[in-house]
């Protein structure tokens, strides 16, 4: 009885081992748990962008690891004492596990990096967003590219006869895809010469093209116009379109012609003089830019003086309340002289006829 008893154990220690090993792998886990929530806290402390990128990226696939690699082993154990053909497939499908947790640790860490370098919290220089979106994005193809080919050699596939198929497989899909490969190089283009950026507002004289741009795609980019309408246009189209970047200007431009009455000629040298005054002692006028004011015609029915300056903000708003500003101190300064604005009018002589 006791033979048969040791006998039944000794026959079924892998029980044991596989339970050893769960315990083991729960351990470790909540080891690894506790560990990420500790480094959580200290780096909290720096604030550096790297170390909360590696803690982001980790804390998952390093969870999902334990757990793969320690079912790996218990499934060899399982395996030793079986004869089902499923455990021969056991390395295979842990090297393929673990090739898949490594390249999707490096895309949350790519994917981490991508969005906060252009965070002006993480950084005092904060990388251009659009720079390092395209650089995110093709980082993160490369890496999925690069797992995809070890996961197929560590199947048993040979990697060169897919380059090969790979290969003449493009010819075809680049003859059927000319206007995806177009857009794709087009976004290429827009990645490297940086004509605009996210946020960025853009124009376009060619076409009726105009608005925020909210996000720029590998076939698309998104513009958000002014009456809040989505405009999706393909990025083909900016290798070929004039872009105008009011975002980038370093100044606006005012640039009104004023008339005053032909009656007011005799102040008309003080009004235009005062106007030049104002305008040299107005704190939000660039006096680095060219500024004048100066009798240019003798109108219809006015006497016309021009004004042509620049703010020292690109802001549209904050523009509109800097003019009107502007135009109502031009007005207070006509309003001094007792002169008036002119207006158009039309005087009528009447000859009397003769008797």
């Amino acid at each position: 009885m006791i033979d048969s008893l040791l006998d039944y154990l000794l026959e079924h220690a892998w029980v044991g081992e596989v339970f050893l090993i769960v315990l083991g792998v729960a351990s470790a886990h909540l080891f690894a748990r506790l560990t990420f929530n500790k480094l959580e806290r200290r780096f909290a402390e720096t604030h550096n962008i790297y170390d909360d990128a590696l803690l982001d990226a980790g804390r998952r696939p390093v969870s999902y690891a334990i757990w793969v690699l320690g079912v790996g082993w218990a499934a060899d154990v399982v395996g030793g004492n079986a004869a089902a053909e499923i455990f021969s497939y056991v390395d295979e499908l842990r090297e393929v596990a673990v090739i898949w947790l490594l390249v999707w640790f490096t895309v949350r860490f790519v994917r981490f990096l991508e969005v906060h370098l252009s965070d002006p919290g993480y950084r005092e220089n904060p990388v251009d967003q659009t720079t390092a979106s395209a650089v995110g994005k093709l980082l993160r193809v490369a890496v999925i590219i690069t797992g995809v080919l070890m996961v197929l050699q560590g199947l048993g596939f040979s990697v060169s006869g897919v380059l090969a198929f790979g290969g003449i497989g493009g010819i075809a899909v680049g003859f059927a895809a000319r206007d995806l490969l177009a857009n794709f190089f087009g976004a290429l283009m827009i990645f490297l010469d940086r004509p605009f950026s996210v946020g960025d507002w853009i124009r376009s004289p060619d076409r009726e093209i105009e608005g925020t741009v909210e996000e720029i795609g590998w076939r698309l980019t998104l513009i958000r116009t002014f009456d809040q309408r989505p405009l999706y246009v393909p990025n083909s189209v900016f290798t070929s379109l004039t872009v105008e970047n009011p975002s980038r200007m370093h100044n606006r431009r005012i640039y009104e012609t004023i008339g005053v009455r032909y009656a007011d000629v005799d102040a008309l040298k003080a009004i235009v003089a005062d106007v030049e005054a104002m305008l040299r002692a107005h704190p939000d006028i660039d006096q680095q830019r060219t500024l004048m004011v100066n009798f240019v015609e003798f109108g219809a029915s006015s006497l016309d003086f021009f004004v042509y300056t620049f703010t020292k903000t690109i802001v549209w708003t904050e523009f509109h309340a800097i003019k009107q500003d502007v135009l109502f101190k031009i007005s207070d300064i006509i309003a001094g002289y007792g002169a008036e604005v002119a207006f158009p009018t039309q005087t009528l002589h009447v000859e009397t006829a003769a008797e």
